[in-house]
């Protein structure tokens, strides 16, 4: 499962808090210009329309893909009870992103 991100995403952020991902298994790709293998890799999927409307975005083991928030969220909280692990309480409930830097 992967997990792509960027700096500055307040939703990214806030699943990177929430969730102990490396726990669960979930490899975060940073997207930014210092990442060429994040944007290759982005690519492959064939994501970087989608990324250039909303981030994150996580691809799931067999490579299905989710770009809504509230989906990712529930899903990292499937994941996190399959592997016993408590998904921190999230302090803030911001799933929007005013800033305009949940995208590429």
């Amino acid at each position: 499962m992967t997990l792509f991100t960027k700096p500055q995403c307040s939703r990214c952020k806030q699943l990177k808090d929430r969730f102990d991902l490396a726990a669960m298994r979930v490899h975060v790709e940073v997207l930014d210009n210092n990442n060429a293998d994040s944007l290759a890799h982005l690519a492959w999927h064939s994501l970087i329309e989608t990324a250039r409307k909303t981030l994150p975005i996580l691809v799931l083991d067999d490579s299905s893909t989710i770009d809504d928030f509230s989906l990712i969220e529930n899903q990292l909280i499937s994941r996190a009870t399959q592997y016993g692990i408590n998904g921190r309480d999230s302090a803030t409930k911001k799933k929007n992103c005013p800033s305009g830097a949940c995208s590429l």
